[in-house]
C-alpha cells in the first residue's frame, strides 16, 4: 500500500481551499505565545466545552442511565470515530488536526436518548416551528450560536470554529451505499444551504474520512454492546462471524470488525476515486448495517426505551412551553420554580445568556448570568415561536439523566 497519497490535496497551508477552511465567522482572541494551528485550537475549544462533556451521559444506542461502565455512550463513540479517522488519515497523508477536531465535535448536536430523542424533538419542531430537527443541523447551530466558552477576560463567547470543522459537523451523516466519497468543490453557506441530512458532501477530504469512520465505528461497537447485553442469540452470532471474515481467529469484537474496513479503505482510496472501500468490503458494510437495523436498532428490546424517551421529552417540552408570557416570561419561570426547581431554575439561568436585556424590557427575576458577549439569538423573546426554539435548544442539550431528573419533578404535582 502506498502511504501519503492525499498529501497534496489535504488541508495544509498552500493546498487548494486551505485559507477558506481556516476562516472563522468572527475574530477569535489571540495569545502571542500560542503554538497551535487553527484546527488544533478548534479541537481544544470543543474539548473544553460543556457540550462535549455532556456526551458522556448521552445514549449512543442502548439506554444507560444506570451508568454501566461497559456500554458505549456518545462520548466514547466520538473517541472511536477519532481513532478510526485518525488511523486512516495518518496513512493517507491528511491533516490529523482537522480530522480530530471534526471527529471530536461531530455529534455535539445529539439530543438526549440518542436517535429516539432526536425523532421526538423533530416531531415537536415540525409541529410548532414547521421545520425538522436533525442532529447535524443542530450540531452546527450549537457550535455557532448556543455553546459558550470563557475567554481570557472571564467573558463568555461563542465557539467561533473554523469553516472546515463546522462543515465537517453538518456534513458527517448520509448513507454510504454509494461507494467513494469526494469533497464538494463549493464553499457554500452552511447555515442556509443545507436543508436536509446528507445533502452535501464535506468540503474537505478530512471531513470525508470522518464520515466513513463514523459508520465503521458505530456499526462495530453497537454489535459488541448488543452481544454484551444478550440481545443477539447464537444464530445472530454465527451470521456475524461469517461477516467478520477469516481474520477473526475465534474472536468477535469491535476491533475485529473495524480493522478489516480500515485497511481496505487505506488500500483502495486515492484522490481520483475518492475515499473508498473495495466492492467486497462495501457489500459487507451494507450487510452489517442491514443486520444492525433488523436485529438491534429495530429490536423489540428497545421498544420500552423508545416509548419512555418520547414521554420524557414531550412532557418537558410542554412544561417549559407553558411558562411563556412575553416580557413576563422570566417571572413565570421563577414562579414555576416552586414546583419544578431543577427544571425551571436551570432553564432560567441558561436562557438569560441568550436574551437582550438592555432597556429592561425583560425582567430576569431571580436569575443571573455571567458576562456574556455572545449573539443574543432569542432577542427579547418577542414571539412564542422564538421561545419554542429556545425550549428545543435547551432540551436538546440535556443529558439522559438530567432529563429524567427534571421529568421526575413533573410527577410530584
Amino acid at each position: 500500500m502506498e502511504q501519503g497519497k492525499f498529501r497534496d490535496v489535504a488541508a495544509f497551508p498552500g493546498n487548494p481551499g486551505y485559507e477558506k477552511l481556516i476562516e472563522r465567522q468572527s475574530a477569535l482572541y489571540k495569545r502571542e505565545d500560542d503554538i497551535r494551528s487553527e484546527f488544533a485550537r478548534d479541537y481544544t475549544r470543543i474539548l473544553h466545552s460543556l457540550a462535549y462533556r455532556r456526551l458522556k451521559h448521552k445514549t449512543q444506542v442502548f439506554y444507560n442511565a444506570a451508568g454501566s461502565d461497559h456500554i458505549c455512550t456518545r462520548i466514547e463513540h466520538a473517541a472511536h470515530v477519532e481513532s478510526v479517522a485518525s488511523t486512516i488519515g495518518r496513512y493517507l497523508g491528511l491533516n490529523l488536526e482537522l480530522i480530530k477536531a471534526i471527529a471530536m465535535g461531530h455529534d455535539l448536536g445529539h439530543a438526549p436518548f440518542g436517535h429516539e430523542g432526536e425523532k421526538t424533538l423533530s416531531t415537536l419542531s415540525e409541529k410548532y416551528l414547521k421545520r425538522p430537527f436533525w442532529h447535524e443541523r443542530n450540531g452546527l447551530r450549537l457550535v455557532d450560536k448556543v455553546e459558550l466558552l470563557e475567554d481570557n477576560f472571564k467573558h463568555y463567547k461563542n465557539l467561533d470554529l473554523t469553516y472546515g470543522v463546522r462543515d465537517g459537523i453538518i456534513s458527517h451523516c448520509g448513507e454510504m451505499d454509494d461507494n467513494g466519497i469526494r469533497p464538494r468543490a463549493e464553499f457554500i453557506d452552511l447555515e442556509t444551504d443545507f436543508t436536509k441530512a446528507g445533502e452535501y458532501q464535506s468540503a474537505s477530504w478530512e471531513g470525508a474520512v470522518v464520515k466513513i469512520a463514523d459508520k465503521i465505528a458505530y456499526l462495530g461497537r453497537d454489535i459488541e454492546d448488543a452481544l454484551t447485553l444478550g440481545i443477539l442469540d447464537r444464530g445472530h452470532i454465527k451470521t456475524l462471524e461469517e461477516m467478520a471474515g477469516d481474520e477473526k481467529d475465534g474472536a468477535l469484537n469491535t476491533g475485529i470488525i473495524m480493522h478489516g474496513m480500515i485497511i481496505d479503505i487505506c488500500r483502495n482510496s486515492d484522490p481520483d476515486t475518492g475515499i473508498a472501500l473495495s466492492r467486497e468490503a462495501q457489500k459487507n458494510l451494507v450487510r452489517i448495517k442491514k443486520f444492525n437495523y433488523e436485529h438491534i436498532y429495530n429490536s423489540r428490546w428497545l421498544l420500552p426505551f423508545v416509548h419512555y424517551a418520547e414521554l420524557v421529552i414531550v412532557e418537558l417540552f410542554m412544561a417549559l412551553s407553558d411558562v411563556y408570557d412575553g416580557d413576563k416570561t422570566f417571572e413565570r419561570i421563577h414562579e414555576a420554580e416552586a414546583y419544578y426547581p431543577e427544571l425551571m431554575h436551570g432553564f432560567g439561568d441558561w436562557l438569560t445568556r441568550y436574551v437582550t436585556l438592555p432597556g429592561a424590557r425583560i425582567s430576569i427575576a431571580g436569575f443571573n448570568r455571567p458576562e456574556c458577549d455572545n449573539e443574543k439569538i432569542y432577542g427579547g423573546l418577542e414571539t412564542e415561536r422564538t421561545f419554542t426554539q429556545a425550549v428545543i435548544d435547551y432540551i436538546a442539550g440535556m443529558t439522559d439523566q438530567y432529563a429524567i431528573n427534571c421529568y421526575q419533578e413533573l410527577l410530584r404535582y
